[in-house]
């Protein structure tokens, strides 16, 4: 692994160059004080939007300013996540988030103006002006909310307490980063030492249980301990979003939240019931995993260790990259030629460096092109979130390159698509290169755990969160005891016998921040297993898949995320594309089972 003591000794061919946005900190200053002039005429249009004309002339300036702005804020998140310690970088950012918040507080006006229109007015301004066409979706997008929208004085209501509705999230935030406090684990040399969640994820992985077993009590230590608080605040985050569906009209707390990508609540449902039907197929792989690790009962701690020993290998970066661009080859030339001058024109920062943020993502900047951040380590892992990131960034520059920029942002619905279909096509190239059996079943292992973390946890996360929100709509008292019960049957049901329920495993909804953006979870199953079908038909070399699929990496925002998937032959309103991830699911383990 390279590791470097500062940016200086970083080769310059595997950093960013963030003059591809700014090529000086002046023009930053240029575009910085653009932006706060426009403030002045933005809040000039209040009142004042009488006709079409003025309705173009007020989104066109919106959106030349939301354009500049995310050029301007970009730029020094960018210089900021590459040293986190870089007070300057800080500097800047803080004097971007300032700006954000004058321009929001500028345009707050025109939502409540829009929606006091009627459609047949919205619809005449959008024929007399020709250039409204460009703004057509998104203003009729918004129009779409208008049954859902209060009288202006109950917004500005609910405007004004939206702050306390937050509370519980922002309380569970401050208590799992800032308040919590793990447990005492054993360190190499028998002294006893606090356990941190970086220590955490690699001590949950060792060879030896009872390091395990002693690091999984102290993780969950604090949870138990803060049990009633933290039920507290998950209580109200739930009943804070069934009073919001009542006030706002919605049938149910699901449906309002399946609202703006247009997903009927059959999608949910029927994700949920497919992967109850399959269970039997992760039933299996626990107790092959029980079997291999040569245990009575599989603990919870049990779940994360290599069942696979001695075949990791060194994987330089370049070396990555090859092997990354050889696994997509089924994208066609036109993919891999772009990827490809991705690592040539500096648009990935490589190495890990002191004071650079932890983890990796790709930022695309439409104008520009993406920005991919990795934390690279030579080793499988990072080959793999390498293939990940390059495939967001696809997506990204894709869209970027054929949408214009009110459309070229994708969904949250669809974001885990492309990453997931590049992860796909990866194993299975290292599979069918691979001729070493332990090796494969390292691959196959990996993917496996891979496919458990992504679809059926987030499934057992999203029933959670539906049976919890039901109980809510139906008056029904949530605490700790009753989280404790719901979560203890689905953890039982989803795992299966073999799996041995300790004192903590019942805890488990105490840590999930994602159940305070309520029903977020069930994107990553879906996300997942559509990637798998899409994945299946390019490697059957079917061509019209390869095109479809790039047409739906071009596509971003220009259609509903059920409709754009339908393009590429994923139709979520059916049963079929969850069934044909399962069905992978099941051979993989009967793969494993057999070598």
């Amino acid at each position: 692994m390279n590791t470097y003591k500062s940016r200086i000794e970083v080769p310059v061919e595997h950093t960013w160059d963030l003059s591809d946005i700014y090529p000086s900190l002046e023009q930053w200053e240029e575009d910085y004080n653009k932006i706060e002039s426009s403030i002045g005429p933005l809040r000039e249009f209040e009142g004042n939007i009488k006709n079409g004309a003025d309705l173009l002339a007020y989104l066109t300036k919106s959106d030349e300013v939301s354009g500049t702005f995310q050029l301007v804020y970009a730029y020094c998140r960018l210089q900021l996540d590459l040293d986190t310690r870089n007070s300057n970088a800080q500097a800047l950012l803080d004097r971007a988030s300032l700006l954000s918040v004058k321009v929001s507080e500028a345009r707050s006006f025109f939502m409540p103006y829009l929606l006091s229109l009627s459609e047949d007015v919205l619809r005449r301004y959008i024929s007399e002006q020709e250039g409204l066409a460009y703004f057509e979706k998104s203003l009729l997008e918004s129009y779409r909310y208008k049954q859902h929208i209060l009288s202006r004085e109950k917004e500005e209501l609910l405007s004004q307490i939206g702050e306390a509705f937050s509370a519980p999230g922002n309380t569970f935030g401050m208590i799992n980063n800032a308040d919590i406090k793990f447990g005492e684990v054993t360190d190499e040399n028998g002294n006893k030492i606090e356990l941190t969640r970086g220590m955490y994820s690699k001590l949950i992985e060792d060879e030896n249980r009872e390091r395990r077993k002693e690091a999984y009590q102290a993780y969950y230590q604090p949870y138990i301990q803060l049990k009633n608080s933290i039920a507290s605040t998950l209580s109200a985050n739930i009943k804070n979003n069934v009073v919001l569906t009542k006030v706002r009209k919605y049938p149910s707390a699901l449906e309002k939240s399946l609202f703006g990508d247009m997903v009927p609540k059959e999608v949910y449902e029927n994700l949920i019931s497919a992967a109850k039907k399959n269970l039997d197929s992760l039933h299996t792989y626990n107790e092959l995993r029980r079997e291999l690790l040569e245990l009575d009962k599989l603990a919870p701690y049990d779940q994360s260790v290599d069942l696979v020993k001695g075949v990791k290998k060194d994987i330089p970066f370049d070396e990555a990259y090859r092997i990354m661009l050889k696994a997509l080859q089924p994208l066609g030339n036109d993919y891999i030629t772009t990827l490809q001058s991705f690592k040539e024109k500096r648009y990935v920062d490589v190495w890990e460096t002191p004071g650079k943020r932890s983890g990796a993502y790709n930022m695309g900047l439409y104008g520009v092109h993406p920005f991919i951040l990795l934390n690279h380590r030579n080793d499988l892992n990072s080959l793999f979130t390498l293939t990940h990131e390059m495939g967001h960034a696809m997506h990204s520059y894709y869209s970027s390159k054929h949408q214009p920029r009110i459309s070229a942002g994708y969904s949250i619905f669809v974001a885990e698509v492309a990453s997931t279909v590049n992860e796909v096509l990866l194993i299975h190239y290292l599979l069918k290169e691979s001729a070493d059996t332990e090796m494969r079943k390292y691959l196959i292992n990996h993917f496996i755990d891979q496919f458990k973390g992504t679809f059926f946890t987030q499934v057992m996360f999203a029933e959670f969160e539906k049976i919890t929100h039901e109980l809510a709509e139906e008056g029904k008292p949530l605490n700790a005891e009753v989280f404790n019960s719901v979560y203890e049957k689905l953890t039982r049901e989803y795992n299966g016998e073999v799996l041995e329920i300790t004192d903590e495993v019942k805890y488990g909804w105490s840590r999930i921040p994602h159940f305070y953006r309520p029903f977020y979870v069930y994107k990553y199953a879906t996300g997942f297993a559509s990637a798998i079908s899409i994945a299946d038909g390019l490697l059957k070399g079917g061509s019209n898949v390869q095109g479809a699929y790039l047409d739906f990496l071009k596509s971003g925002s220009s259609e509903y995320p059920l409709e754009l998937l339908k393009k590429v032959g994923v139709d979520l309103t059916t049963p079929v594309p969850i069934d044909t991830a399962l069905s992978q699911f099941r051979q993989l383990v009967h793969e494993l089972s057999a070598i």
